[in-house]
């Protein structure tokens, strides 16, 4: 009799963990396997939103089939605790993984609202971005240069919680316009300080907070500069003609602000490397603008006469080498080319009317290209 009910028991144990073990396969594949979404959607997480809460948001917006299993699967899966507040873009047909693995990996904000501040060589401006999630793409829908006063719709996004803030500094940007910028960016808290040394602040996009100290987002920009520069110098061409880090980045800034063709680059940077091996003098405009502007703003004109013959640090027609500093904060790519540039003949180049330029290894053919532009300038002209 006690044998007949242990079998029983056992018979029913093992039923029992079958039962189970076929459920938690099933859980398994509804947790990994594409989910119900038919189109992509902007997904909120309020902050301090617990798993039970967000699972049935994303239930109601038909993400997930099983807010059971979506919950078992984040704790299974040592996600239950990560979730991170913002809007996020959920694709169609994410799996339940996929949707935890979004909204717990870290990132800034993917969908919904964004205040995009850009900080540009000519303008500084705000604009509001909403994503839409079925195109993935960005429609600005207010936008006003940076001092103006906003107008009234900015407020309503502004005081949205979870509202994403990018800064985007624009490669050739000088060390004052992105100074002055963050100076006029009313979402940051803090005095900016002195204007850092020109050069030394990284082009490039920052995922910030409102009220985000100006001094410590400088110290960030400066931080990652310094870094990239690092990298490509010490994988340096040791026969380029720089005694040290900071004239590469001298030279990077000539190169960011001689052209805005990424595949000219290196070209651009063989004519002045080419130049300082003669010697010869770089004579390039963008240094003797810098010391006019000192690079608080723009020139807004051309050079006259008198500005080409009059020395200064910065006037590379009449002193030899490299300005005393960097004349605006070259990218990536500049400072790259800079500490890697190809190997040409030319020691000339002009523009060619089509944003790129003619080079040249000869006076005589470089100033057959400089007539060919002019010729092009005056038609320009004419047709305006």
């Amino acid at each position: 009799m006690i044998r007949h009910i242990v079998a029983n028991a056992l018979t029913l144990m093992i039923v029992g963990l079958v039962a189970l073990a076929v459920l938690i396969a099933a859980g398994q594949r509804q947790f990994y396997a594409e989910g119900p979404l038919e189109q992509a959607i902007c997904f909120n997480v309020a902050q301090g939103a617990s798993l039970r809460a967000v699972s049935a948001g994303l239930a109601r917006e038909g993400a997930i089939g099983s807010q059971h299993v979506f919950r078992i699967g984040a704790q299974y899966t040592d996600r239950s605790g990560a979730l991170r507040f913002g809007s996020y873009l959920i694709p169609e047909q994410s799996s339940m993984d996929e949707i935890m693995d979004i909204m717990t990996r870290g990132g800034a904000s993917t969908c919904g609202s964004e205040i995009h501040y850009r900080i540009g060589v000519t303008q500084i401006d705000t604009r509001v971005r909403e994503l839409d999630p079925s195109t993935q793409q960005f429609d600005v829908v207010v936008q006003f240069a940076a001092g103006e006063e906003p107008p009234e719709e900015y407020a309503a996004f502004a005081e949205q919680p979870d509202i994403t803030h990018r800064i985007t500094v624009a490669e050739g940007a000088t060390s004052w316009q992105v100074w002055e910028g963050l100076r006029l960016a009313e979402f940051l808290d803090g005095e900016p300080g002195d204007v850092p040394r020109e050069g030394w602040l990284a082009p490039d996009s920052y995922s910030v907070a409102r009220g985000a100290d100006r001094q410590a987002l400088l110290a960030e920009m400066e931080a990652r500069q310094e870094q990239i520069l690092a990298q490509y110098w010490e994988g340096r061409d040791p026969d380029l003609p720089y005694e040290s880090a900071e004239e590469a980045l001298i030279m990077a800034s000539i190169v960011e602000k001689e052209t805005g063709v990424a595949d000219e680059r290196r070209q651009v940077a063989s004519v002045f490397v080419n130049r300082l091996r003669v010697p010869m003098r770089l004579q390039t405009d963008p240094t003797v603008i810098y010391g006019i502007t000192q690079g608080q703003g723009t020139l807004g004109r051309g050079l006259r006469r008198s500005e080409l013959d009059t020395t200064t640090p910065y006037n590379t027609y009449r002193i030899d080498g490299l300005p005393p500093t960097p004349i605006a904060n070259p990218g990536r790519a500049a400072i790259a080319a800079a500490l890697d540039p190809d190997d040409t003949p030319y020691l000339y180049f002009v523009a060619d009317g089509t944003g790129g330029h003619t080079f040249s290894t000869n006076l005589a053919d470089h100033n057959s290209a400089v007539a060919r532009w002019r010729e092009i300038e005056a038609q320009q002209r004419e047709s305006d």
